[in-house]
């Protein structure tokens, strides 16, 4: 591994928000409120303990040379939480009678394919590394997570959430975290942990436009559709389309991700609301990608991916800085002035988010 790559601080990075379960603890129904309860708590453990891991300096390493095409490794923790447990399939295994094993692998696959045909890229670190998912991680834990190392994925309550295999963008979104971590290594408070997020949302969304063959006009622009239980009044985890529309339930409360600056969430929880207000670097991407049309990955993704790979977009980036480097990135691929140009500076400008100064 690159040693550069030891100074990496990578973090614990949730699909489902904390300000969501927030809601769901405080529950009438004490089975619900139990095991959302139940979520928080480890979720807090494993922050905790993928802190001291940073700080101690452990990094995962490739123990062989990087394999031609993915590589990729499902453990199924049966329903307990340590790490990774059993091995069930690896890579060019067939597929068996589980069904999340299955997603699982299928997804890591998904993600593998889009950032290598799509950008070029041999897995998130550029260099082959392994792709390890864990299943049935727990007891109807709501969740799913990229802990700096692996892929770890609950089977949900069944009541609030379900199966969180079941997406396909948001194995991407959490694997996405991996490749931040890799490049710009965006630190994760404030705006930096929102485009941290963003960036998650992103890919996770082209991945399953990928998979689908969809083009910009043909993707639903929602992150985590399928997820929600049926007891849920919502169709997802998130809108990049609409920010603020994706669930508006009676346990769970009102979507809180702003689409402009000028609805700009200021707040201490979820690390400065790095959740919440991904939602205005979520709505400039779908601007732009729509405004080009096509295939998404391949103008809007390939500026987005130029811009969190190229070297300029530091740790502390904030949204500005974000859109003012998109933009040159766009002139820098495509030339000053065209589609690609001017999508970008109708895109942030939409949002609210200055391209200069």
């Amino acid at each position: 591994m690159d040693a550069s790559h030891t100074h990496r601080h990578p973090v614990f990075c949730t699909v489902v928000p904390p300000h969501l379960l927030d809601k769901a603890a405080l529950s009438a129904d004490s089975r619900r409120a139990d095991l959302a309860q139940r979520t928080l708590e480890r979720d807090s453990m494993l922050r905790t303990r993928r802190r001291v891991t940073a700080v101690r300096g452990i990094v995962p390493t490739l123990a062989a040379p990087p394999a031609e095409g993915p590589d990729r490794t499902v453990y199924d923790a049966q329903h307990r939480t340590r790490l990774p447990g059993t091995r069930v399939r690896g890579e060019g295994d067939p597929a068996g009678g589980d069904a999340t094993v299955n997603r699982a692998y299928a997804g890591l696959g998904a993600t593998y394919d889009l950032f290598l045909k799509g950008f070029g890229r041999r897995s998130i670190d550029d260099s082959g590394l392994p792709l390890d998912a864990t299943v049935h991680y727990g007891e109807d834990y709501n969740n799913a997570f990229w802990d700096g190392q692996q892929m770890v994925f609950g089977d949900g309550d069944g009541d609030l959430f379900l199966d969180f295999t079941v997406s396909v963008d948001v194995i991407g979104h959490e694997l996405t975290h991996g490749v931040t971590q890799y490049t710009a290594n965006l630190r994760y408070r404030g705006q930096s942990g929102a485009l941290n997020e963003s960036m998650s949302d992103v890919f996770g969304s082209l991945i399953k436009q990928y998979s689908l063959e969809q083009t910009a006009d043909q993707a639903d622009w929602l992150i985590g559709a399928g997820l929600l239980g049926p007891n849920v009044t919502g169709v997802a985890l998130r809108s990049m389309k609409a920010p603020g529309t994706a669930y508006d339930d009676d346990e769970l409360g009102k979507d809180p991700q702003p689409a402009t600056m000028d609805d700009y969430v200021d707040t201490h929880s979820d690390n400065g609301g790095v959740h919440i207000n991904s939602g205005i670097p979520n709505h400039a991407f779908y601007i732009a990608a729509t405004e080009l049309g096509g295939k998404a990955w391949e103008r809007a993704g390939q500026i987005w991916y130029d811009t969190l790979t190229g070297g300029d977009l530091t740790p502390k980036a904030d949204f500005a800085d974000f859109a003012r480097l998109s933009t040159a990135a766009a002139v820098a691929r495509y030339g000053e002035g065209g589609a690609e140009h001017q999508a970008l500076q109708k895109a942030w400008s939409a949002v609210g988010v200055p391209l200069a100064g």
